[in-house]
């Protein structure tokens, strides 16, 4: 009579049945290098919580950042409820329609910024645009000018150079509202403005690339700085002192006094520019921050983020950095080396030279992330088939052509998207950095494609959020750390 079958032999012999099995399965849905090809549709999926996409009533502030001796300031979103403008009745929070149509003013100076023929104005007599406000897609922190100290909100912005507030004298018909009350450089004992023969004011024209005519020698150095959404802001080249924090004050800090400011900054101070040009706040601070900062936004309108400042930003050792590159014909906008996108893992069929031909940049003040006509077609393409089970509504709005009704789902699986970049570095959004909600029944692709695929990308704050996004501008790179805030 023949022997039983050892039961550890069965045990082994099942085992590697299983290891076989799923082995094959891995090598079917992912090729070698870990990269998932066309049948894996629902991989790495993940929940969005569909209230994190809509407006809510009650602050409620970030517990995860950590100061590790680090000059911080709280990022808030500009009409969202942990900020002081939220009550306030004379600034009305924009609507949807509005933000995107503000926001494709921004893209177009940016564009027209890049182009080989750059559009020139002239600050002193732009038209006024003044009754409407900025896009909430704006983020602001709180400052301190002069001496005494004034605290003021300023809406930060990568893609501008000078840092400005609207200053007294200034009438109605000159400034708009802000929250604060203006700033009254008769008050402060550290406040300089400049002649127009000044080293200063000449820095001022250098940084324009244009010559300070004067009348005469005593004549004040004007600054003016035109925006892509009509918004403008004209006064006197100054020099102040700042304050980031008690232990971080500047003194001899190049601004704009502002007596002739209209637009879309209603309720906003100014802002605080973090561009790349010798008069913005990165190199003025350069000595003390070495020319890093980074900042967090905020993955709802009802939490905050941050804004730090020095080389303590690289505490964390889960920071994915890439190189910085250069945007021709413009040395205030941080490039990217874009390279590609996938979904769930899979990379879109999109020519690498599609990006390379147009360049890419990150900003701080766009909200919907623009690509090449040709990258947004095949990217829609494969987002829609990969959301096949939720149904496509008609858009409210042109900008944005892939919206769908979430209204009755608490909970929507949603694809991972990643960007890729040169190296094989992957940057993964967060959930909440793929959507823009017009309404629980229309929530929207947070993408757009451009006119042409000659216009430059945009990285937008969308696809921003959550996101520690690391500017090493000393170093030449750019670094993300995923769920900051």
């Amino acid at each position: 009579m023949a022997s039983s079958f050892p039961s550890y032999l069965l045990f082994a012999f099942l085992l590697s049945l299983f290891l076989i099995n799923n082995v094959f399965c891995l090598e079917k849905n992912f090729g070698f290098d870990g990269k998932a090809t066309s049948g894996s549709h629902h991989q790495t999926r993940h929940g969005l919580n569909l209230s994190s996409l809509l407006p809510v009533t009650i602050c409620s502030p970030s517990t995860k950042v950590k100061n590790n001796k680090r000059s911080v300031l709280k990022v808030v979103e500009k009409h969202g409820p942990c900020s002081q403008l939220y009550k306030d009745e004379t600034t009305r929070a924009p609507t949807p329609a509005e933000i995107l149509e503000q926001d494709q003013d921004r893209v177009n100076s940016i564009q027209s910024r890049l182009s080989k023929k750059p559009i020139e104005t002239d600050a002193t007599t732009i038209p006024a645009k003044s009754g409407e406000t900025i896009g909430s897609g704006n983020y602001i922190v709180t400052v301190g000018l002069g001496t005494p100290k004034r605290d003021l909100s300023l809406i930060f912005d990568t893609g501008s150079d000078i840092t400005w507030t609207q200053c007294q004298p200034c009438n109605a018909s000159k400034c708009y509202k802000q929250h604060e009350p203006l700033f009254d450089p008769s008050k402060s004992t550290s406040y300089t403005s400049f002649s127009c023969r000044s080293q200063q004011c000449l820095q001022l024209a250098l940084s324009k690339g244009r010559t300070q005519g004067c009348s005469t020698p005593t004549s004040p150095c004007i600054y003016g700085v035109r925006y892509g959404d009509g918004s403008y802001t004209v006064g006197y080249f100054s020099k102040e002192r700042i304050t980031i924090q008690q232990s971080d004050v500047f003194d001899n800090f190049l601004f704009g006094c502002g007596h002739n400011n209209q637009g879309l900054f209603v309720g906003a101070a100014g802002l605080l520019g973090l561009g790349r040009s010798t008069l913005s706040f990165v190199e003025q601070t350069a000595q003390k921050y070495n020319r890093i900062f980074s900042y967090c936004l905020p993955p709802t309108s009802s939490s905050t983020g941050f804004l730090s400042f020095g080389k303590d930003n690289e505490v964390s050792g889960d920071v994915n950095y890439i190189p910085l590159s250069t945007v021709s014909r413009s040395y205030s906008f941080y490039g990217l080396p874009l390279e590609g996108i996938s979904i769930n893992g899979r990379r879109v069929s999109i020519p690498a030279s599609v990006f390379s031909s147009s360049g890419a940049i990150i900003d701080s003040g766009t909200v919907i992330t623009r690509l090449p006509a040709t990258a947004y077609s095949a990217f829609r393409s494969e987002f829609r088939q990969q959301m096949e089970d939720y149904t496509l509504t008609t858009p409210a709005e042109s900008l944005l052509d892939t919206c769908y009704d979430f209204s009755g789902n608490d909970n929507v699986k949603i694809p991972q998207i990643s960007l890729l970049f040169g190296g094989g570095n992957a940057v993964e959004l967060d959930s909440n950095g793929v959507f823009y909600a017009l309404s629980d029944s229309q929530v929207c692709l947070a993408f757009a494609g451009n006119s042409d695929d000659s216009d430059i990308t945009i990285l937008g704050n969308v696809q921003q959020r959550r996101l520690e996004v690391v500017y090493d501008v000393g170093g030449g790179r750019l670094g993300f750390r995923s769920a900051a805030c």
